[in-house]
C-alpha cells in the first residue's frame, strides 16, 4: 500500500467517523468488549448490548467474578457464546497474572483466551497507540483493492501478507503522545488507532463488498489499484463458502397455565449452558409429540401446531417444526420430570430476565411474549457481507 494514503484517509476518518459509544474512550477493557461484540454482529445491534453489558460489568474484576448464567443472559442474542466465555477466561487471567492491569502490547494480548491478531491489534492501537495493524474483513477488502491483489483473501497467507504490508506502513506514523500520565485515557493524539479505525471505517462505509463500492466518495481513490484497472467491483476474490448442513428439529412449547417448560443445554457444544424449549431431531407428528411429552412425565390435554421456523448457524441450518402442548396443573417437585430429565417451568418474566435463551428459539419464544436475541448476527442478515 502507498504511504501517501495515510494523511487523506486519517483526515477523512476524523471528519466523517460514526459517533459510536466505544469511540469515546481509550479504556482497553471497554474497547475490548466492543471489539468482541462486533465480531459477527452488526454495529446497530451492538450499541444497546454494549451499554447494558458495561452497566452490569463495568470492569475486568466484575467480568471475572460474574455468574455464568448472568453472563450468558447479558450476551443473549449476540450469538457465538464462546466469545463471552473466553472473555471471562481472559479477564480472570488478567486479574490473576497481570494484577488486573490489561496488557499493553499486541504480543501480550494474543496470549489471552479468545484474543486473536485482529482484536489484539485493535485494542493495542486504539487504547495504547501501539503501531500494529488490525486486519479484519473490512481491512482485507480495502487492502486487496488498493493493491489490486487477485488472490483469495480467505487464505491465511494472504491475510499475513496484508498484516505485514500495513504494519510496515504504520511504522511511518508518529507515536501516540500523552500528557505525561501513564494511563490509557491520557492520549491527546493517536495516529495508530485512528489509522486502523480509518481503514475499518472506509470498508464499512465506502469500500463496500460486492459490485458497487462507493468509489466516487473515497478519499484515497487516486491510490487504488483496483480503481485504476476497473476491478473495484470484482475484487476481492473470496472462495465460496461450503453449504450449511440442514438439520430438522421439532420444538415443543409445553405449557401449564402461564408457565412454559425449558431445559438447560449441556455445558459444552453448540449453545452450551443456554436454556432451550424441549426439542428433538427430526419432524415429529402431533401424535409423536404427545408421546414424547408423556415419556417425560407430562400428559397432554391438547396440542396445536405452530408456524415453521429456521435459524442459521455457521455450518448448520435448523429447520424447525413446532407444537404447543397444554398440560394440567403442576404438582410435586416443580420442574422435575418423572424420568429425571430436568424440565424447568418458568413464566415469561423469568425467561426474559433470568434464563438465557438463544435467538435460535426466538420465533417460538415470542409466542409466549419472550423476546430473546433482538440483535441478529451478521450471518443471519447477509452472510456474504463483511462490513461493520
Amino acid at each position: 500500500m502507498n504511504a501517501e494514503i495515510v494523511k487523506p484517509l486519517t483526515d477523512w476518518y476524523r471528519a466523517n467517523r460514526r459517533d459510536l459509544p466505544w469511540r469515546h474512550t481509550s479504556d482497553p477493557y471497554r474497547i475490548w468488549v466492543s471489539e468482541i461484540m462486533l465480531q459477527q454482529t452488526r454495529v446497530e445491534s451492538v450499541k444497546a448490548y454494549y451499554q447494558r453489558f458495561l452497566e452490569a460489568l463495568p470492569d475486568l474484576s466484575a467480568l471475572a467474578e460474574a455468574d455464568e448464567e448472568r453472563l450468558l443472559k447479558l450476551w443473549e442474542g449476540l450469538g457465538y457464546y464462546s466469545r463471552v466465555r473466553n472473555m471471562q477466561r481472559a479477564a480472570r487471567t488478567v486479574v490473576e497474572d497481570f494484577k488486573g492491569a490489561f496488557p499493553r502490547t499486541k504480543e501480550e494480548m494474543e496470549k489471552l483466551p479468545g484474543i486473536g491478531s485482529y482484536t489484539a491489534g485493535a485494542v493495542a492501537s486504539i487504547a495504547f497507540g501501539e503501531r500494529v495493524p488490525a486486519v479484519d474483513g473490512n481491512v482485507l477488502r480495502v487492502w486487496a483493492r488498493m493493491t489490486a491483489d487477485d488472490r483469495n483473501i480467505l487464505l491465511p497467507s494472504v491475510k499475513k501478507e496484508a498484516e505485514r504490508d500495513i504494519a510496515g506502513l504504520m511504522q511511518t506514523l508518529p507515536a501516540a503522545r500523552t500528557s505525561g500520565q501513564d494511563h490509557p485515557g491520557a492520549f491527546h493524539e493517536n495516529a495508530a488507532g485512528d489509522f486502523n479505525q480509518a481503514l475499518i471505517e472506509l470498508g464499512a462505509l465506502l469500500c463496500l463488498p460486492g459490485e458497487k463500492p462507493l468509489c466516487e466518495a473515497c478519499p484515497v481513490r487516486p491510490f487504488c489499484g483496483a480503481e485504476r484497472r476497473g476491478l473495484a467491483g470484482v475484487l476481492p476474490i473470496r472462495e465460496k463458502k461450503t453449504e450449511r448442513r440442514i438439520e430438522r428439529r421439532t420444538v415443543l412449547l409445553v405449557r401449564s397455565g402461564e408457565l412454559t417448560a425449558v431445559r438447560k443445554r449441556p455445558d459444552s457444544g453448540l449453545l452450551a449452558g443456554m436454556y432451550e424449549f424441549p426439542n428433538v431431531r427430526g419432524e415429529l407428528t402431533a401424535e409423536q409429540a404427545v408421546a414424547y411429552t408423556s415419556e417425560n412425565g407430562y400428559d397432554a390435554l391438547r396440542i396445536r401446531p405452530l408456524p415453521a421456523a429456521r435459524h442459521l448457524f455457521s455450518h448448520v441450518e435448523w429447520r424447525m417444526t413446532g407444537y404447543e402442548i397444554r398440560i394440567g396443573a403442576l404438582s410435586g417437585e416443580r420442574g422435575r420430570s418423572a424420568h429425571g430429565r430436568d424440565w424447568i417451568f418458568a413464566d415469561a418474566k423469568e425467561l426474559s430476565g433470568e434464563r438465557p435463551l438463544p435467538a435460535a428459539f426466538s420465533a417460538y419464544a415470542k409466542l409466549i411474549h419472550v423476546f430473546p436475541g433482538k440483535g441478529k448476527s451478521r450471518e443471519e442478515e447477509q452472510e456474504e457481507r463483511n462490513g461493520r
